[in-house]
């Protein structure tokens, strides 16, 4: 079989068959792109090139309240900053983790009103030199293109309110709760519309909402067919209209909601993480006919040789089969994984996952 491109491996993977090989790709944390210029990948080169790795292009549009993004303190350390969410973070620079979240300016029904008037879909929110420098390279070397959504649960906690304050809110005012999804996601595919109609079209839409955290989850089933579901549809509903594909990244164990997930038609789902008690073959048995599963190879082994060697070769072959997957860590690549170590997953995942 002839090498095929990225766009002709993801069409077939969704399409639940066999290509020359899976797609493989990664996200590794700045500090392990760090690791990797010490240890010889060349400034100025994407690791995706570096290691040959499928190309996945990503188109992001701004459907934020646009309060002020700013430094409000600096050190060799650590900086903290306000976001366009208007939520305010401490990140650290030479430690990769999730930021410090401090304060918030959306905290109740009143100054979420103040931000839904500032979300307005306009043209000035969408990257348009970006697209026209870099869209036409995209579709003439094979890139598979994914637009991205940011809406639901995972961002509007995280991101936007904070974590408990949602959580009490789903039970005590969920209609807020829902109003927060629905606008969060209607501005966003106001802006998609305008990029497709411009004429970049795109093959996927992926989001995150990580809705598990290990052995559980945020909240129950009857929670997430009352409240969430029903926004979760009406993105996969709009990617379908288009003819595209619908791809969720939720964290977590959230096996409980992947029937949920795929009555609603999900096209494919990802981390799969094995370390918050997900199995990722019993997936596949279960639903590998109705969902592509991307991911699920345990990021906690990956700088252990034989212990890597070991889940891939169990794995892939499994996973693979009629099509359906995608090669990634079930998160992200740390910095305990070096450069040789990175090469040799990367390596044995194509040898594992030809066809």
């Amino acid at each position: 079989m002839y090498k095929m491109t990225s766009h002709e491996r993801f069409s077939r993977m969704f399409e639940h068959k066999e290509a020359d090989r899976i797609p493989i790709i990664d996200d590794p944390w700045e500090t392990t792109i760090e690791r990797w210029h010490r240890e010889g990948m060349p400034e100025g080169v994407s690791f995706v090139e570096f290691f040959d790795l499928d190309r996945v292009a990503h188109i992001s549009v701004d459907n934020s309240p646009r309060y002020e993004a700013k430094i409000i303190e600096e050190t060799d350390e650590y900086k903290i900053y306000t976001t366009s969410w208007g939520a305010t973070l401490k990140s650290w620079k030479h430690i990769t983790s999730t930021p410090e979240f401090l304060d918030f300016r959306i905290k109740d029904r009143i100054s979420w009103k103040e931000a839904k008037e500032r979300m307005v879909p306009s043209r000035d929110r969408i990257p348009w030199d970006y697209l026209q420098a870099n869209y036409k390279k995209w579709r003439e070397e094979g890139y598979w293109i994914q637009a991205g959504l940011w809406f639901g649960f995972d961002v509007t906690h995280s991101w936007t309110v904070g974590t408990e304050r949602l959580l009490i809110a789903l039970i005590e005012d969920p209609e807020w709760c829902i109003d927060m999804f629905n606008h969060f996601l209607d501005v966003n595919l106001a802006l998609l519309d305008m990029v497709w109609d411009a004429g970049y079209h795109f093959d996927s839409v992926f989001w995150p909402d990580d809705m598990g955290y290990k052995n559980n989850q945020f909240f129950s089933v009857n929670t997430y067919r009352n409240l969430l579901k029903p926004i979760h549809k009406k993105a996969i509903d709009w990617a379908h209209s288009k003819g595209i594909k619908a791809h969720l990244h939720s964290c977590g164990d959230i096996r409980p909601f992947i029937p949920e997930l795929i009555d609603i038609g999900l096209d494919a789902l990802n981390p799969l993480e094995v370390k918050a008690g997900v199995d990722t073959i019993e997936l596949k048995k279960k639903y590998g006919k109705d969902l592509v599963l991307h991911g699920g190879i345990n990021a906690v082994l990956w700088n252990d040789r034989e212990a890597i060697e070991a889940e891939i070769k169990e794995k892939v072959p499994v996973l693979k089969e009629s099509g359906g997957y995608i090669f990634s860590s079930d998160h992200s690549v740390p910095d305990t994984v070096s450069l040789e170590d990175f090469r040799h997953i990367v390596e044995l995942a194509k040898e594992m996952g030809k066809y």
